[in-house]
């Protein structure tokens, strides 16, 4: 006697059929969500690269560096280290391609990694920040000019370097739903943040020897080092302020908003 455990082809078929729809279904539901999200981190790059540009162009010529550097910390954790890089790069270049300036070359290179340094330390990466620091801050004592210019220049940078591992452990706080810590870690972040963005400009000036293309000689090496350092340590201060009076009470209005997740890189 022959017994048949064939499964009847019409059962088999529409049940093949109709785990393929659903794969399908699942498919496109992935492919829509992912191409709203990219459009979503393309409008706010171009957002925030337009925000660099009138920031830019409305900055005074008192202090050092433009006012983007207010933006620097709430771009980098706002868009996270790679949008954030790519908003702040793609806004210094246009913004210096319309008014140029003698020292254009500073800012393109600086605000992207002072951005990027806020965005990794955010989301607990502090591997690669430590490694900028370091490779920077080698190079600049390697130099002869940097065991030559005054060390109190660049007391700012050193405590930023030796605050980069504690910042980055505690930098969590700035997405827990408990709002007690977000103050204290915008802070921080914002402290190293807008540092790496002055050691990159010193890394330029100095180690790469920008000073001989701008056609500098010592003495005046030496007295814009200084006068930038004091400037540096103003603005230090001025970025820490606005993150903690600006920033804090965006980022609690931004938890309200059950839509928008962040950091988007």
């Amino acid at each position: 006697m022959r017994i048949n455990f064939s499964i009847p082809r019409e059962r088999g078929n529409s049940g093949v059929i109709k785990m393929l729809k659903f794969a399908s279904s699942v498919k496109n539901y992935t492919r829509l969500n992912m191409r709203r999200l990219s459009t979503k981190n393309v409008a706010l790059v171009g957002v925030f690269a337009a925000l660099h540009v009138i920031l830019y162009f409305m900055s005074p010529p008192a202090l050092w560096r433009s006012w983007a550097i207010y933006l620097e910390p709430i771009e980098g954790i706002l868009l996270g280290p790679w949008a954030g890089f790519s908003a702040a790069l793609i806004g210094s270049i246009v913004a210096r391609m319309i008014k140029p300036t003698y020292d254009w070359m500073f800012g393109i290179v600086a605000e992207p990694v002072g951005v990027l340094a806020c965005g990794l330390l955010a989301k607990g990466r502090w591997r690669p920040v430590m490694a900028i620091y370091a490779f920077m801050l080698t190079a600049y004592f390697v130099h002869p000019f940097g065991r030559w210019l005054p060390l109190w220049t660049i007391l700012d940078i050193l405590l930023a370097f030796a605050l980069i591992y504690p910042v980055a452990k505690i930098g969590k706080g700035l997405f827990e739903e408990d709002v007690k810590r977000l103050p204290l870690s915008l802070i921080l972040v914002s402290f190293i943040g807008t540092v790496a963005d002055a050691l990159t400009r010193v890394f330029l000036l100095i180690p790469a020897g920008l000073y001989t293309l701008l056609g500098w000689p010592l003495e005046d090496v030496y007295l814009v080092f200084v006068a930038e350092a004091i400037d540096s340590y103003i603005e230090d201060v001025l970025v820490v302020a606005v993150s903690f009076l600006v920033g804090t009470p965006l980022f609690v209005a931004l938890r309200r908003i059950p839509s928008l997740k962040y950091p988007l890189s």
